[in-house]
C-alpha cells in the first residue's frame, strides 16, 4: 500500500517523494486513517519505526484543509529537548510544500526568542512540559483552539516525572481534543494515563514492541566494570568505528568516560541533563558531522536522536529499566540499516541481565574478549540482588563466560 492510498494532500505527497518515502511503515498505515478519523489513539511500536510521522502527516493533513493559519491547533508533548527538536525538524520536511509553521518550546533556551515566534503566529506547537507550562503562565500562549494533542514517548513522559505537569496542561486545553498518546512500552502505568487522557481510544500495537529491531546486532560482554572504558576503546580502535553513541547510567560517569577517550585519542563529547542546550546541540551537531568520534550520552538520549548512518551503540551499564535497553539500542539499525549493539555487563549486574532477558525472552550469555578477562574471584556488591546463593553460583558461571567457545579471540 502506498502513501497515496491513505487519502493524504497532494503537498504532503510531493514532501513524502521529495525526501524518498515511497512505503508506509505498518505503524503509519495503521495510525494514519484513525487519526484523520479524529478518534483517539493510543498506540505502541518499537524505536525507529516510524511512529512521528503517524501522527504528524494526518494532523498536517488536516490542517492544511482549512483556511485560517497562525493559531496553534495542534499540540507535541516531548519528554526530552532532542526528541522535541527531532519532531519539529521532520515535522518541517514533511510541511515543506505548505504553509503551515511549526514553534518549538524547550527548556534550556532563552525563552524570548519563542515568545516572539509565537507572536508572529504558529499553527502546530512542540514542547517540553515544563517550558509549555511557563508560556501558559506567562500568557505567550494560548490552547484555546487546540484540536488535536499528541502524548510522544508517554512511557517516558511518566519516567521523567512529568505526570503533575500534564494534568496542569489539560486544565488549559479545550474540553475533549483529539488525544493521541504513543508509547513503545504498554504497561498498568500508561493503562492508567490512557484511562485519564483517552475517550474510547482505537488501539494499535506493532508487532515487536519490547523487542530490537531485526537489522540490530546484539553481543554481550562480561567485564569488570574498572576495565569498560578500555575495552571500548580497545574495540573502536580495532574495528576502525568512525561514529559510537556510548551510554552510561549516570552524568558522573559520562564526563569520566569523555576524558578517559579523549586521553586514548578518541575524540568525545558529553550530553547529558547538567550540559547546556547550546552544549548539547553542538555536540549532536559535531557527532553527525564526524568532528567527534563518541558521543557518551546518559538516557537523555535514548529517545529523539534520530542518525540514519549511526552503526554502532555501546552500553558501559546496562540500565535500570530493562524497556531503556531497546531505546538505547534503537539509535543504531534504523531504516533498515544494519546496526550494532554492545553491552557490558560485570557481575553486579547480573540481576539486570534477567530482567533483560524476562523482556526479549532469550537467553543472553556474555562473552569474553581477549585481554579484558572478568576476574573469576569476584563477588556481587549487591547481595539482595543475589541473595538465593545457589542461583548465584549457577549465574556466576554463566555471567563470566566460563566455557571456551564464548571467547572471543
Amino acid at each position: 500500500m502506498s502513501f497515496q492510498s491513505l487519502g493524504l494532500e497532494p503537498q504532503l505527497l510531493d514532501a513524502l517523494s521529495s525526501l524518498g518515502f515511497e512505503q508506509p511503515t505498518p505503524i503509519q498505515l495503521d495510525a494514519i486513517p484513525v487519526v484523520l478519523t479524529g478518534k483517539d489513539l493510543l498506540a505502541s511500536a518499537e524505536t525507529g519505526s516510524g511512529k512521528t510521522a503517524a501522527f504528524l502527516l494526518p494532523i498536517l493533513n488536516r490542517l492544511v484543509q482549512t483556511v485560517e493559519r497562525g493559531i496553534p491547533r495542534a499540540l507535541v508533548l516531548a519528554p526530552t529537548r532532542e526528541l522535541a527538536q527531532q519532531i519539529v525538524k521532520h515535522g518541517e520536511e514533511l510541511a515543506a510544500k505548505t504553509e503551515l509553521r511549526f514553534v518549538l518550546l524547550q527548556g534550556g533556551a532563552n525563552i524570548g526568542p519563542q515568545c516572539e515566534r509565537l507572536a508572529q503566529g504558529v499553527d502546530i506547537v512542540v514542547a517540553t512540559p515544563g517550558r509549555l507550562l511557563d508560556h501558559l503562565i506567562k500568557g505567550s500562549l494560548s490552547l484555546s483552539a487546540i484540536e488535536t494533542v499528541v502524548y510522544d514517548e508517554a512511557d517516558r513522559l511518566l519516567d521523567m516525572g512529568f505526570k503533575d505537569e500534564i494534568q496542569r496542561i489539560r486544565k488549559r486545553l479545550p474540553t475533549n481534543p483529539q488525544s493521541l498518546l504513543f508509547s513503545a512500552t504498554i504497561d498498568d502505568a500508561i493503562e492508567n494515563l490512557a484511562n485519564v487522557l483517552l475517550d474510547k481510544p482505537i488501539r494499535i500495537s506493532v508487532a515487536g514492541t519490547n523487542k530490537a529491531a531485526t537489522p540490530i546486532i546484539q553481543r554481550f560482554y562480561a567485564v569488570d566494570p574498572e576495565k569498560k572504558q578500555k575495552l571500548a576503546a580497545y574495540l573502536i580502535g580495532k574495528n576502525n568505528w568512525r561514529q559510537v553513541l556510548v551510554f552510561a547510567r549516570t552524568k558522573q560517569l559520562v564526563d569520566e568516560y569523555v576524558q578517559e577517550f579523549i586521553l586514548d585519542g578518541l575524540p568525545a563529547s558529553a550530553l547529558h541533563g547538567d550540559k547546556t542546550q547550546g552544549h548539547r546541540n553542538k555536540a549532536l551537531e559535531q557527532f553527525k558531522d564526524g568532528k567527534i568520534r563518541v558521543l557518551v550520552a546518559t538516557d537523555v538520549a535514548a529517545r529523539g536522536i534520530d542518525i540514519p548512518a549511526l552503526s554502532v551503540v555501546i552500553n558501559m551499564e546496562l540500565p535500570f529499566v530493562a524497556e531503556d535497553y531497546i531505546h538505547r539500542i534503537g539509535r543504531t539499525g534504523r531504516a533498515g540499516n544494519e546496526g550494532l549493539a554492545l553491552s557490558f555487563v560485570s557481575i553486579d549486574e547480573e540481576w539486570m541481565l534477567q530482567e533483560l532477558e524476562v523482556l526479549l525472552d532469550e537467553r543472553l550469555t556474555p562473552q569474553w574478549e581477549a585481554g579484558f578477562e572478568p576476574d573469576l574471584t569476584r563477588e556481587p556488591k549487591n547481595p539482595k540482588k543475589n541473595s538465593n546463593s545457589a542461583r548465584k553460583s549457577r549465574d556466576k558461571k554463566r555471567i563470566l563466560g566460563q566455557r571456551s567457545k564464548r571467547r572471543t579471540r
